[in-house]
């Protein structure tokens, strides 16, 4: 039976395991649940995180969209357990987002600075 790793702690960086990260709440500013981180996008040359890609919406997984909001708007609050990011209610509606049963393209430069100017938020 495998144990649970615990999180990585270093006096230099704080670090997190990709999949602590996926299913994490996303709440506003108010502290109001909007949704929950489904994955991390990370540039494959880089090696930063780029987006998390959130669920919003739906009932039981079924309805929702997903919304890539770029890693730089998201703020880890130690009290809520969650991440913290301010967008409204009508901002979101209006968000780039895609089907998750439909493939999306992740290489895609015009989608990618798309979401980037909409968050207006430098790539």
């Amino acid at each position: 039976m495998a144990t649970a790793k615990p999180p990585m702690k270093s006096a230099k960086f704080d670090l997190i395991e990709s999949d602590r990260v996926e299913g994490t709440t996303v709440y506003r500013s108010d502290g109001t649940k909007i949704g929950a981180i489904e994955r991390v996008m990370i540039d494959k040359y880089s090696g930063q995180a780029t987006y998390a890609v959130m669920s919003f919406g739906g009932l039981l997984g079924f309805g929702h969209d997903h919304y890539p909001i770029p890693w730089a708007k998201l703020d880890y609050n130690p009290e809520l357990g969650g991440y913290e990011v301010n967008i409204s209610d009508s901002e979101l509606k209006n968000a780039p987002h895609f089907d998750p049963g439909k493939e999306y393209n992740w290489g895609d430069p015009a989608a990618n600075q798309k979401v980037y100017d909409y968050y207006r938020v430098g790539l």
